[in-house]
This record gives structure tokens, C-alpha cells and sequence, in this order.
């Protein structure tokens, strides 16, 4: 049990990619790996294919980007039923941008959340955009990274 205010979470991550000589060479490995947290199903995972990935599986930058999505609609959906604004619809297409470095490393350098959202015809649609400002200082993963994260909300109304 957790004490108040402080949440705890536990994930496993297992490699299954040996295809019989583990990491003898590069290429002589698969990248697939299994997440799984506690009972819930399990998530397929690999490196994206430039780095020799499956990409019929999830890799980390995805599971990054759809983190911060998830979490940022989350906040939004709780404010606007707490300011009386009932969304019907809502869809993001986030988009975000990894960059390479020279040491074969790497950094996010930015995300951009595309939400599109449907609120009732009688909601104030400036209300409806102003709380994404608010979701967002209060998404846990995006005050939990170092690079931008952007909303270009697009609000419907009826």
C-alpha cells in the first residue's frame, strides 16, 4: 500500500529476441520484448525498425508519445465534467519528433497533441480550449519529461 499522496507501479519487461546466440552480434538478435504490469494483458514490444525493430509491435517512443496522450485526455476529461462541459468525442493525433545524435543516442525533441474533441451544442467551446492549458500543467508523464509538449486542440460543438 502506498502511502497518501505517493503512488507506486511496477512493470516487467522481458526480452524474448534470443534467437540462440543472444547478443553474439548485432544483427544476430531480435529486439522483441513482453511488457507486462500486474495481471493485465501484455503489451508486444521492439526497438522501431530503423533500429532493427518488428513494426507490427510497440517500441518505446510510441508507448512514450501515447502516454503523454493518454494521460493529457485523462486530465481533460475530468475538468471538463467538473466545469460542466460534456464531451461526446475525443481523438488525438499526437505526433512527436526523436532526434539522433552523433554518439547514436538520442532525445525527444518535442511533442505535439492533436486532440479533436465534440462537445455538447449548448458548452462554451473558449472553456472547452482554455482547460487544455490547465490538463496540460497537470498531466503527470509531461510535467515528468524535459522537452515541449504542445496542444493544437480542435473543438466541435452539436
Amino acid at each position: 500500500m502506498s502511502e497518501k499522496g505517493r503512488h507506486d507501479y511496477a512493470a516487467t519487461v522481458v526480452w524474448t529476441g534470443n534467437s540462440g546466440e543472444g547478443t553474439k552480434h548485432y544483427r544476430a538478435f531480435s529486439r522483441d520484448h513482453e511488457i507486462t504490469c500486474a495481471s493485465k494483458p501484455t503489451i508486444f514490444g521492439s526497438a522501431d525498425p530503423a533500429f532493427l525493430g518488428d513494426s507490427s509491435r510497440y517500441n518505446p517512443e510510441e508507448l512514450l508519445l501515447s502516454s503523454l496522450s493518454a494521460c493529457h485526455m485523462l486530465w481533460y476529461l475530468h475538468l471538463c465534467a467538473n466545469a460542466g462541459i460534456t464531451v461526446t468525442e475525443y481523438t488525438d493525433n499526437a505526433t512527436g519528433r526523436m532526434i539522433e545524435t552523433t554518439n547514436c543516442s538520442g532525445y525527444f525533441e518535442g511533442v505535439t497533441l492533436k486532440p479533436r474533441i465534440r462537445i455538447g451544442a449548448a458548452d462554451d467551446s473558449e472553456l472547452a480550449t482554455s482547460l487544455h492549458d490547465k490538463a496540460h500543467s497537470f498531466c503527470f508523464i509531461a510535467n515528468s519529461v524535459n522537452f515541449d509538449v504542445g496542444c493544437e486542440p480542435e473543438i466541435l460543438t452539436g
